[in-house]
């Protein structure tokens, strides 16, 4: 087994570097990490469904898909990140609870009581401290799971605290929990990296062949490019959402209108405005655009004259959008 020191914080960088982990290596490999503050989704989820979008663009949180399933989850530098990556057979890949042992066993030591529970969770008390999710490549199976620890939660729950019912889709939904930090429960305080150091002596002890790798120039060449092909895409991170209908009503001047939008592979394929005909002209003009805040807003204004609306109204019907 390598342990790989993963000294790097930007969310997109470690995102990229498990799907390159995973896909070009051979060995087992577990790793430790973390992430400045970010929401990374499940591949099946529709992005605007899960996250709270007026706080993430007004904090510059970065939304991020990852190659798992699974629900979305809250990273920042009070949350451990671990990931194992192994070899195995066909159909006997896939199994959380192996993975998460050695956290639940290691957390018995620091003298917290945690069990696998829900869907995919570790929990104390019924309160969820841990998101675990899976990915299949070949004969290689990836499992992460999230470590609250001293993460700030009144972030956490406003960056993911969506208004689900204007989405209609088959997207996966994430499954809202109450959550706590693991440092709340220990008789004897720790540091995060005393945390980290307990789990890493741990694996050291229950696995004496492993050996310790760093990211050379190389590894860390080919991660930096999957990060500009995939990770910061919003092809990606968005534009992969399953299709989704959207609909909402607004006022503008005191007056009603429905917004109903189809999207399809994070493109509008159509759309409609209801009960208010001055704005029916936009309609043509917003399709086959990306269903996107600052896409759309730039496509209003470049038509502001034609139709004489006013700046407010176009803000009104870019947020009405979303």
């Amino acid at each position: 087994m390598l342990f790989i020191e993963r000294p790097h914080t930007d969310p997109y960088y470690n995102i990229a570097a498990e799907e390159y982990f995973l896909k070009n290596f051979q060995e087992d490999i577990f790793m430790l990490w973390q992430n400045q503050p970010s929401i990374i989704l499940g591949k099946h989820q529709n992005a605007l469904k899960e996250i709270n979008l007026d706080f993430v663009k007004k904090n510059n949180i970065p939304v991020i898909r990852r190659i798992s399933g699974g629900g979305t989850v809250f990273h920042d530098l009070g949350n451990l990140n671990f990931t194992f990556i192994k070899n195995g057979s066909q159909g006997k890949l896939v199994n959380f609870e192996n993975f998460t042992t050695p956290i639940i066993l290691v957390l018995k030591e620091l003298g917290v009581h945690a069990k696998f529970e829900g869907k995919n969770d570790l929990r104390i008390n019924g309160l969820k401290i841990s998101g675990n999710a899976e990915h299949v490549h070949k004969n290689r199976v990836l499992h992460h799971g999230t470590l609250l620890f001293s993460s700030n939660l009144s972030e956490l729950n406003e960056a993911i605290k969506a208004d689900e019912s204007k989405f209609h889709d088959k997207a996966i939904v994430s499954n809202r929990s109450i959550v706590t930090n693991i440092s709340d429960h220990l008789n004897n305080k720790i540091s995060l990296k005393e945390f980290q150091n307990s789990i890493q002596d741990y694996m050291l002890h229950n696995n004496p062949s492993a050996k310790f790798y760093k990211i050379n120039e190389q590894d860390d060449s080919w991660i930096n490019e999957l990060v500009v092909r995939k990770y910061k895409t919003w092809k990606w991170n968005f534009g992969y959402s399953p299709k989704y209908n959207f609909s909402q009503t607004i006022h503008i001047e005191n007056k009603p209108l429905k917004i109903d939008i189809e999207v399809q592979s994070g493109e509008i394929k159509t759309l409609k405005l209801t009960g208010e005909k001055n704005l029916e002209f936009l309609r043509s003009k917003l399709i086959n655009i990306n269903h996107d805040m600052d896409i759309i807003r730039k496509t209003l204004y470049n038509y502001k004259d034609q139709i004489n609306i006013s700046q407010n109204t176009i803000e009104d019907v870019v947020n009405g959008m979303f």
